[in-house]
């Protein structure tokens, strides 16, 4: 059997072991288990997205929690029903023709992927002539100008009351078939003439524009790209905890996705996704240390935000002793796996 064909198989047997898991999941797991499921699946798709800024490219952005925003809010408003948004929008009345616009979630989802794109190829124009902590910054300013404009937007974000009740469409079939899609998606760019173009830029940028590689447009097509699977993730994320609000796309938001991509590697898909499931694993688990606790008979009053406090302990580890984070540059594959069993002149 060829090589090419093996590995085709192998991917589909990958893909319906992976659906066989949802139907399990969706049948004998609690909502609980699949509510953790979930989240992994949605940082999957904002970890590999943003990886593709910051670890292919070498474009240090923090300007993803503002994709996510306009993803979610554009989302949300596209598949509420009239009644609900009336509901919602009562001390400003929403603009039409928002107000009486009601489309399907698979319309909205794209639609919202699409002026996410669309918001960071202008921004990334102007922001991608900026490189390292200038950029950093750029990026972190344009996320926390939508913060503030949405939250003042009333007529059509409802300001910061935001939008409270939106149905649940997210379940693990949206949210694995998007976060299967994203990893396919970025894999196979990164993998082609135009991936190999991104990392020139990476490893230097003067080199690679003297070989010939269109900075501008490559830049600006990966900022685009990586804002439009945030908007994709922002929206099922909306949807998912059935409200939209200003804060919930705050920095700590950013910062969580950082944490994701160093941990795993900047520039490995697999770090990445490694990396999402471990850590949104241990955001559930590490609850119990923002909760009051008796440690050796002294009461411990629950802390808010301590969290956070463990993965910057976390960051700082991994930077410390783990450099390149748990997957460096490498990436998991067929060939390291089959190639004691099929030697390559049997493939």
């Amino acid at each position: 059997m060829k090589k090419k064909n093996l590995y085709f198989l192998l991917n589909i047997s990958i893909i319906m072991l992976i659906i066989i898991f949802i139907i399990i999941a969706n049948k004998k797991f609690d909502s609980y288990v699949i509510r953790i499921l979930n989240l992994c699946a949605i940082y999957i798709i904002l970890g590999v997205s943003l990886n593709l800024i910051n670890g292919f490219t070498g474009q240090f952005s923090l300007g993803h929690a503002g994709f996510m925003a306009i993803g979610a809010y554009v989302s949300a408003l596209l598949y509420m029903s009239p009644e609900l948004k009336e509901e919602n929008f009562f001390i400003t009345p929403l603009i039409w023709p928002l107000s009486v616009i009601q489309i399907p979630f698979v319309f909205s989802l794209i639609i919202a992927g699409l002026v996410s794109a669309g918001v960071g190829f202008l921004v990334g124009v102007p922001c991608l002539r900026l490189k390292g902590d200038y950029l950093a910054i750029v990026t972190f300013g344009f996320s926390e100008i939508i913060r503030v404009i949405f939250n003042n937007l009333q007529n059509v974000t409802n300001g910061p009351i935001g939008l409270k009740g939106l149905p649940i469409y997210t379940n693990l079939w949206w949210s694995f078939g998007i976060a299967i899609l994203t990893v396919l998606v970025v894999k196979n760019l990164i993998n082609s003439s135009y991936g190999r173009a991104l990392k020139s830029i990476r490893e230097n940028e003067t080199a690679a524009e003297a070989m010939g590689v269109n900075l501008f447009f490559h830049k600006s097509l990966a900022f685009a790209i990586g804002a439009f699977f945030a908007g994709l993730g922002g929206a099922l994320l909306g949807s998912f905890i059935m409200t939209v609000d200003p804060n919930t796309f705050s920095f700590l938001l950013t910062f969580q996705l950082i944490v994701i991509v160093i941990v795993g590697g900047l520039g490995s898909i697999t770090g990445t996704i490694i990396s999402a499931i471990i850590i949104t694993v241990l955001m559930e688990i590490l609850r119990s240390v923002e909760a009051p606790m008796n440690i050796f008979g002294l009461h411990v009053p629950g802390i808010p935000g301590m969290r956070m406090l463990v993965f910057a302990i976390l960051l700082m580890t991994v930077v410390l002793f783990f450099k390149k984070g748990l997957m460096g540059k490498k990436e998991w594959s067929w060939d390291g796996l089959l190639k004691k069993y099929f030697p390559d002149n049997e493939r």
